[in-house]
């Protein structure tokens, strides 16, 4: 189970509910079982990505990454891609169940863009771009039929952070130019900037708590991607640039706190607050890169 919990980066898991949530919060829907039922769709519509993520890299990992479950001979590469195909059928009938035909029409594309960016996009230019899709289409997973338009906003900017953390993760091995991390740095620099101008204190008609969750999240994402960002900057060698992609990925939690929080939600907001420390302390034990 710990192997496999490697194989699909489980505590990475974490960042994913939180997509729903602030897409459900942004559409002007309450939090309710049909939303859980989509969030938990994505959880394994995300653990099926990695699986798969690491079926397809299998060779190149056997080279850069010996370490990793299956050139290490702890999973079979079988295994993984079985892993894969059936998580992702789990996922897609928890999205039917939860609210039929409207989820999939969503959770469909979803799936191709997860599978098309393992499978053919991943090592092209376009690969960042697709995966920022994939975790805007995540979004959008939350909202309800004729109630998009108010939240592609939200999913703008998860689909943003998203270009830059995956961007960066191409140096992992290899380390990168200073002016990468960099970049990224900036990107989560103007992600808090904009999120704050749309939620943040000017914004009218939210109370003070409301304004505080935001406020907490933004400057929690701030110094959980920003400054892992900054330090690759200093030294762009391969491990800090795995930290700085590491944190990237724990930092979506904040942030979707902020939006959650800013949209009007602070019921959906404070679970997401509450899971930001065990998602880090797991992910000490099993990285979510």
């Amino acid at each position: 189970m710990r192997d496999l919990a490697e194989l699909v980066r489980a505590p990475a898991a974490f960042t994913v509910p939180g997509d729903v949530l602030a897409g459900a919060a942004a559409g002007g829907r309450r939090p309710d079982t049909s939303v859980a039922g989509l969030a938990a769709s994505s959880v394994c519509l995300y653990w099926a990505g990695m699986a798969l993520n690491d079926w397809a890299d299998r060779d190149l990992d056997a080279v850069e990454r010996p370490e990793r479950p299956i050139p290490s001979g702890r999973v079979s590469a079988p295994v993984a891609l079985g892993t894969a195909v059936t998580l992702t059928a789990v996922s897609l009938g928890l999205a039917a169940a939860a609210e039929g035909l409207r989820a999939l029409t969503v959770a469909v594309p979803l799936a191709a863009t997860v599978w098309g960016y393992d499978l053919w996009a991943k090592s092209r230019p376009s690969g960042p771009a697709v995966m920022a899709a994939a975790r805007g289409l995540d979004v959008l997973l939350g909202v309800r039929a004729g109630r998009m338009r108010p939240a592609l906003p939200a999913a703008a900017t998860v689909a943003g952070h998203t270009l830059a953390v995956t961007a960066l993760s191409r140096a992992e091995v290899t380390g990168a130019e200073p002016w990468l991390p960099g970049v990224t740095l900036a990107v989560t620099g103007a992600v808090a900037a904009v999120t704050a101008l749309r939620h943040g204190p000017a914004r009218q008609g939210r109370g003070r708590g409301h304004r505080l969750a935001v406020a907490a999240g933004l400057v929690t994402y701030a110094a959980t991607a920003g400054r892992a960002q900054a330090r690759a900057v200093a030294d762009p060698s391969p491990g800090k640039v795995r930290g700085a992609v590491g944190a990237g990925i724990l930092g979506l939690i904040p942030l979707q706190t902020a939006l959650t929080a800013g949209a009007g939600s602070v019921r959906s907001a404070l679970p997401l607050a509450a899971v930001f420390p065990l998602a880090r302390s797991l992910s000490r034990r099993v990285s979510p890169t």
